[in-house]
């Protein structure tokens, strides 16, 4: 047994900056303080996506564990509020509906508010299942703002790029080290793990534990020790997206935009001083000069650069921890936007990390097999609610949707799906991101009518179930009208 009070620190090695480096650095000088010594490796000369502009209300809780201060970072990074997705043309086109954050009406012990909502439309007396959420009603009339009691469940529109330079602060002030350089290759131990980076001034960077932010490149994980991918793109067809951004023409809006078109979405994210747009797309329906023109087509303000193409294959390494070391962001794998899960799955593998992490004299393999364990459950998760957004369609209007329609779904997903169909039921595991609320809203957002719900509803009666739904739209509505508009309560709070 290793005494941890002579032990010297465990040598972590981050290969990448960006957002995935700079946040797995800040959150392990912050939480490790002596007990790790943690260096980055970047290059000027690599630029990083930069397109992850979207979070989920997951990112403050992070914020709280490494001490960000709220204010200070929002006006670091041009941020707005965001409290939920507005989803458009995903049913059909015309159609639209809203993912908020936050709980939707009110739920008791044996059976949640759906099948409340469900009983009094059928009594005529519900109105639509959004008029019962704090968060969409907020979001519609353009308003947001902190009060007493939190009321507001929300997350952030951001910078990515500033964010990552935001980071790299927090992480320099705790002790991490940053050395500029570009890898050369990387040097394996006779066992197989890792022994350094080599990098191409000749300089050699060893360490103990390191971990592989290099991007899509996956220098570490994949280019030096083979691990291996999970290709899910018989599910998620996407496999290209054009990013840009553009000038403001009107107020931010608190909530991202996701606008379905023939092969694919496009995203708006507003900032305080510009907004973020992307197309994200199937190359087999359609072409890229065909994206570029849809892309621009649909912008609101002149772009500020020439659109940025990505390509990518959805998927997950077969183990994100391999040997020594740890694949985060990009290298660790790929699953389309449209949710904003990008950042939080980056987050949590930080968290995973610090809870698991190994230190020196420590047998690693027990702890690798449960952080794998534990994000295969949270990427395949992640992976079926995104796939509902487009099984779960009335649209035929194209190939690619009819071709979305028709596939065969993982049976995790059919499983939901059947449960939601027959009887309204939704259900969160104990490590499951997304809560029922948001189950709900996207399965009765994309079209499912339940055939039956729980029928302890029925005991109500129509009078009971009438006044119950009005006392929560009176006491909505009175929230959002105490609350000031976004665009004003940014200038007071957070003006970049």
């Amino acid at each position: 047994m290793t005494d941890s009070s002579t032990a010297r620190p465990t040598r972590v090695v981050i290969a990448g900056g960006g957002t995935a480096g700079w946040i797995a650095a800040a959150a392990l000088t912050r939480q490790l303080g002596s007990l790790v010594e943690v260096t980055l490796v970047e290059s000027d000369e690599i630029g990083t996506v930069g397109v992850g502009e979207s979070t989920i209300p997951t990112a403050r809780s992070f914020h709280a564990f490494i001490g960000v201060d709220e204010a200070a970072f929002m006006r670091a990074t041009q941020a707005t509020f965001k409290l939920g997705i507005s989803f458009e043309n995903w049913r059909a086109i015309g159609d639209r509906y809203f993912h908020p954050f936050g709980q939707v009406g009110r739920s008791v012990a044996i059976a949640d508010f759906q099948h409340f909502w469900l009983q009094a439309r059928a009594h005529g007396v519900a109105g639509d299942y959004g008029d019962y959420s704090l968060e969409q009603q907020a979001a519609a009339a353009g308003r947001f703002g902190h009060d007493a009691q939190g009321s507001l469940a929300y997350a952030y529109h951001l910078d990515a790029t500033a964010y990552a330079r935001f980071l790299r602060g927090v992480a320099e002030g705790a002790g991490a080290r940053r050395v500029e350089g570009r890898i050369d290759r990387v040097n394996l131990l006779e066992n197989g793990d890792i022994a350094a980076l080599v990098l191409a001034s000749g300089a050699r960077v060893e360490g103990d534990l390191f971990i592989d932010c290099t991007g899509f490149r996956a220098l570490l994980i994949e280019g030096a020790l083979r691990t291996g991918y999970d290709d899910w793109s018989e599910w998620l067809a996407t496999d290209r997206a054009l990013a840009v951004q553009t000038e403001t023409v009107r107020a931010p809006v608190p909530y991202t935009r996701a606008i379905a078109h023939g092969a694919g979405w496009r995203w708006q994210i507003p900032l305080q001083s510009r907004v973020g747009n992307g197309l994200v797309y199937s190359s087999a329906h359609m072409s890229d000069d065909e994206a570029r023109a849809t892309l621009l087509a649909g912008l609101d303000g002149d772009p500020l650069f020439e659109p940025r193409p990505l390509r990518f294959v959805a998927g997950m390494r077969r183990r994100s921890w391999n040997r020594n070391c740890v694949a985060m962001g990009l290298a660790g794998g790929f699953i389309e936007p449209l949710e904003s899960t990008s950042i939080h799955l980056i987050m949590n593998a930080a968290i995973r990390l610090i809870q698991l992490f190994p230190f020196r004299g420590d047998d690693a393999n027990a702890l690798a097999a449960r952080f794998n364990a534990q994000s295969r459950h949270e990427w395949e998760h992640v992976r079926d609610f995104i796939i509902l957004h487009y099984v779960v369609t009335a649209r035929d209007d194209t190939p690619f949707w009819r071709e979305r329609r028709a596939m065969t779904i993982p049976d995790t997903l059919a499983e939901r799906i059947a449960l939601f169909t027959d009887s309204a039921g939704a259900w969160q595991g104990q490590d499951d991101l997304f809560r029922i609320d948001s189950w709900v809203a996207v399965m009765l957002g994309q079209g499912i009518v339940p055939r039956a719900h729980h029928r302890i509803a029925s005991l109500l009666g129509a009078p009971v179930l009438q006044q119950s739904l009005g006392e929560l739209t009176r006491g909505i509505a009175a929230t959002v009208q105490a609350i000031p508009p976004h665009q004003q309560f940014l200038r007071q709070y957070c003006p970049a």
